[in-house]
């Protein structure tokens, strides 16, 4: 699209800017898990009235990120173990369809892809930058989907997506864990280079099921201790 008929768009509703920064902010980790949030308070933060901010509170909460108790408040989202775990489970379901469809009908795009993320990933780790390795990490799985030709599968995950990298983004990497999500990055594009895809999906099924256990193991990958009871499900 040119940038003329980008220039001729109209200007985005203040309501969803709203909502996109404050999703941003929220996955990102600009709130803790658990934390009160006021509309009269973000309303001040973002320079705009209480509208846009109630209506940004009602899509959030629709996508999960927020959640509204009656004559409590309104706060960002928590999850515990066992949540992860079937999020996990159904990750582990849409992601394997997901590579099975960018192998058959995008298989030279994938692998180059993979390989410039793969790429970045080893960059971040190697500068120790978490929040870069965080992106990139997200940018391999979120290929799959783009690659897969089918945007019921990208809607179906839709719905979890965001907590899940609020989830990443927050938790931290260890060395240990990342020299392991390193290395099953790098397995995975070599596995899909060589086409043996049976291989790849057993991998990728492992490499998404068993991350939950190693966030809640990793000591140096524990939540902050204000939001560690309700992220671990105590």
């Amino acid at each position: 699209m040119s940038f003329e008929r980008l220039a001729e768009r109209p200007p985005l509703p203040l309501a969803t800017l709203v909502t996109n920064r404050l999703r941003q902010e929220i996955v990102e980790g600009g709130f803790e898990f658990g934390e009160a949030l006021s509309e009269a308070k973000i309303a001040k933060r973002y320079d705009v009235s209480r509208t846009p901010v109630r209506e940004a509170f009602a899509r959030l909460e629709l996508e999960e990120l927020l959640r509204t108790e009656p004559q409590s408040g309104t706060y960002v989202f928590t999850m515990d173990r066992a949540q992860f775990a079937l999020i996990s489970e159904t990750r582990s379901i849409l992601e394997g369809a997901a590579l099975r469809f960018a192998f058959e009908r995008n298989p030279e795009e994938l692998v180059t892809r993979w390989t410039e993320i793969v790429h970045a990933l080893h960059q971040a780790a190697e500068n120790g930058d978490k929040q870069a390795y965080s992106a990139a990490d997200g940018a391999f799985h979120d290929t799959l989907f783009e690659l897969a030709d089918n945007p019921y599968l990208e809607a179906a995950r839709r719905p979890f997506a965001a907590r899940l990298a609020a989830i990443r983004n927050r938790l931290g990497l260890s060395p240990g864990h990342v020299a392991k999500s390193r290395a099953e990055h790098a397995e995975l594009l070599r596995l899909v280079s060589g086409a043996f895809i049976g291989e790849a999906l057993s991998l990728l099924h492992h490499h998404i099921t068993e991350k939950g256990a190693d966030f809640w193991s990793i000591p140096e990958a524990a939540p902050r201790r204000k939001w560690e009871k309700l992220l671990a499900g105590s």
